[in-house]
C-alpha cells in the first residue's frame, strides 16, 4: 500500500533529478571542450582567468555555490529563480570539472603529433580538433565517466533550495510513514540509474576504442 503511494512523488522526483542531470551534462561538457580546447592555446591572460575560475568552482562545494547563486546575487542586483539558480550552479561546477579532465587528455597527447600534422600540411586548428581533440577525449573518457556518476549523485544537493527531487520525495514519505523504508527505495533507485549511466558509458567507450583500431 505504502509504494503504491510513493510511486507517483518518486516518479515526479526522478523526473526533476534527471532533468537537472541532463541539462547540466549536455551543457557543462561541450562548454568544457571548448574551454579546454581555448586553454590549451596557452593565452596568458585567458589562462589566469580560467585557473581563477577552477581554482573557485572545485575549491568550494557545490552546496556552498548553489546557496550563493540562489541567496547571494539578490545581493548583487541580480536574481534568479530557483531553477535557473540551480543550473547555473551546476553547470558552472561541472564545467570546471570536466575542463581539467579535458586538459589532462590534451596534456597527455604527444607534441610531435600535432608537429606532423602541419608538416603535412594541416592547420594548426584543424590538426588539433581532427588529430588532438579526439584522442584526448579517448583517453579521458574513463574520467569523464566518473564524473558522470558523480553527477547523478550530487542532483540530491538541490533539495536544500526546495526543489522536489528524488531524495526530498523520500524524506517526506519517511516523515509521512514513519519509517526509513522510503530512503531504501530512495537509494535503489539513484543505484539502478548509476548503474545504468556506467553501462552505457562503457558502451560508448568500446564504441570509440573500435573506431580507433578499425
Amino acid at each position: 500500500m505504502m509504494i503504491e503511494k510513493l510511486m507517483i512523488p518518486f516518479f515526479e522526483g526522478c523526473l526533476v533529478t534527471l532533468r537537472v542531470f541532463f541539462i547540466t551534462l549536455v551543457s557543462s561538457l561541450p562548454l568544457a571542450v571548448v574551454l579546454a580546447s581555448i586553454q590549451a592555446a596557452n593565452i596568458k591572460l585567458l589562462n589566469l582567468f580560467f585557473k581563477i575560475f577552477i581554482m573557485i568552482e572545485r575549491g568550494t562545494p557545490l552546496l556552498l555555490q548553489m546557496m550563493f547563486v540562489f541567496f547571494g546575487l539578490p545581493y548583487l542586483g541580480i536574481t534568479l529563480d530557483r531553477d535557473t539558480a540551480i543550473y547555473v550552479a551546476f553547470i558552472l561546477n561541472y564545467t570546471a570539472y570536466f575542463m581539467e579532465i579535458v586538459r589532462g587528455g590534451i596534456q597527455s597527447i604527444d607534441k610531435g603529433q600535432l608537429e606532423a600534422c602541419q608538416v603535412l600540411g594541416y592547420s594548426r586548428s584543424a590538426s588539433f580538433t581532427r588529430i588532438i581533440l579526439p584522442q584526448a577525449i579517448y583517453a579521458c573518457f574513463p574520467s569523464i565517466g566518473n564524473e558522470v556518476l558523480t553527477l547523478i549523485k550530487d542532483t540530491s544537493l538541490i533539495t536544500v533550495l526546495g526543489a522536489s527531487e528524488l531524495l526530498k520525495a523520500g524524506r517526506t514519505a519517511v516523515n509521512t510513514y514513519a519509517t526509513a523504508t522510503p530512503f531504501i527505495y530512495v537509494g535503489i533507485i539513484y543505484l539502478l540509474m548509476t548503474i545504468s549511466a556506467e553501462y552505457i558509458m562503457k558502451k560508448m567507450e568500446k564504441r570509440m576504442a573500435k573506431s580507433y583500431r578499425g
